[in-house]
């Protein structure tokens, strides 16, 4: 190899290095993909605006939202304006029947959690967004929703607060 294709590669490299160093972004292993200048964090209350109301959702969204923040980032939670903000509200809990049966019975129902949230993102507003999120639990027709709502209310605010979670900061 002669001098010159070595110093053309080593510019290469160089210039490969530059890149890397220039587009910092801070990552986890939990997926998250934060930029190393966002700091902080805010999640506000999200107030229940479903027909139908469970007293405890709101407050369980809302530590649930926080909790995943503080657990899988190394963000500080701040009561107001942090780098990134969370806000919204919930919209929809609902029981439907489902697999219906012979003679119009359903074989099961199932419980739906659904809720507006909007993000922000103080450092980059180009990732700013508005988004509905909707998820789901199952359960046997036989059993009430007063029976079975302190299981499966937990199990579906699990589910919104990751897919928030990586709508945000993981950018799936």
């Amino acid at each position: 190899m002669n001098k010159r294709s070595s110093i053309l590669i080593l510019l290469s490299v160089i210039g490969v290095l530059l890149i890397f160093t220039a587009c910092k972004v801070g990552y986890s292993f939990t997926g998250a993909s934060i930029a190393p200048t966002v700091k902080t964090f805010t999640v506000t209350y999200f107030p229940n605006r479903a027909r139908l109301v469970n007293p405890n959702l709101s407050q369980l969204f809302t530590d649930g939202l926080q909790s995943v923040l503080v657990r899988q980032t190394s963000l500080n939670q701040i009561t107001d304006n942090g780098d990134l903000e969370y806000s919204g509200q919930i919209t929809d809990y609902e029981v439907k029947p489902i697999n219906i049966q012979s003679g119009d019975v359903a074989a099961q129902n199932r419980l739906t959690i659904g809720l507006k949230v909007k993000f922000v993102n103080n450092k980059e507003h180009e990732q700013d967004w508005d988004k509905t999120f909707s998820a789901y639990e199952d359960f046997d027709s036989n059993r009430t929703l007063s029976d079975i709502e302190d299981e499966l209310v937990p199990l579906i605010v699990k589910k919104l607060t990751d897919d928030v979670f990586n709508a945000s900061v993981a950018n799936w």
